[in-house]
């Protein structure tokens, strides 16, 4: 994907953020099974990022198993709403691609649902490369990402994307798809970009931002069989 399409659909991503935050976070004000099986990878003392941290739900793990906790986000009106929700917590809103943290910083960094809105190859493993710069040496990423190859209806919109994309309607990249994210009436309010990663195409991208990566699942989001994350846990 060319550097000015991957930096257009960015900020659409951050837009389409900003105008859903209110419904995105009130449809999200529990932890989901997928994210409390996560704990494991939390130790007492720990200094956690959680790079993409939405409403900041992820705070409330952090807490339990006394950990430090920072969340950073992209969208501004997504961190308004996790200030809001935990005011005693700290986010930022952030440039991705330029942390404002020193290197080394952090013992582990959660990046939960993220990874897949970010267009392009090379976009993706720039943030990657951050989150790895962050980190401390023996530290821990934590990655999950939507698997949506086994979903019959995603796969007729990848086709869909792929064909657009052929007939020069739609500048996307292969796995590339928009989703629509509707309001509690069921009204589309935007179309999010999102890429939709084959368990492949995952661990090399993690590989190439310089982490080991010591585990990969396929992880349940919930009761559903084809509601699935992939997990990836690297080290730095």
């Amino acid at each position: 994907m060319k550097k000015e399409k991957a930096q257009k659909i960015l900020n659409k991503t951050k837009n389409d953020y900003n105008r859903i935050a209110n419904d995105f976070s009130n449809k999200r004000n529990y932890l989901p099974p997928d994210i409390i099986a996560l704990e494991e990878y939390l130790e007492s003392g720990d200094k956690v990022l959680d790079f993409g941290c939405g409403n900041g739900r992820f705070s409330e793990l952090a807490k339990k198993k006394e950990a430090g906790y920072v969340g950073v986000d992209i969208s501004s009106k997504m961190i308004e709403a996790a200030q809001q929700r935990y005011p005693k917590e700290e986010f930022l809103v952030v440039d991705p691609f330029s942390l404002p943290f020193p290197s080394r910083t952090f013992d582990k960094v959660f990046c939960l649902a993220v990874l897949h809105h970010l267009p392009g190859k090379e976009m993706r493993l720039r943030f990657l490369q951050e989150a790895y710069r962050v980190l401390r040496p023996g530290g821990k990423l934590v990655l999950t990402v939507w698997y949506l190859w086994n979903k019959p209806e995603m796969m007729r919109e990848i086709v869909k994307y792929g064909v657009f994309s052929l007939m020069g309607i739609e500048s996307l990249d292969f796995g590339d798809v928009l989703i629509p994210f509707k309001d509690a009436e069921g009204e589309v309010m935007v179309k999010r970009y999102l890429h939709c990663f084959t368990k492949k195409e995952l661990q090399v991208t993690v590989k190439e931002a310089g982490f080991e990566v010591v585990h990969q699942e396929v992880q349940s989001r919930g009761t559903r069989k084809v509601n699935e994350n992939l997990l990836i846990i690297a080290k730095r």
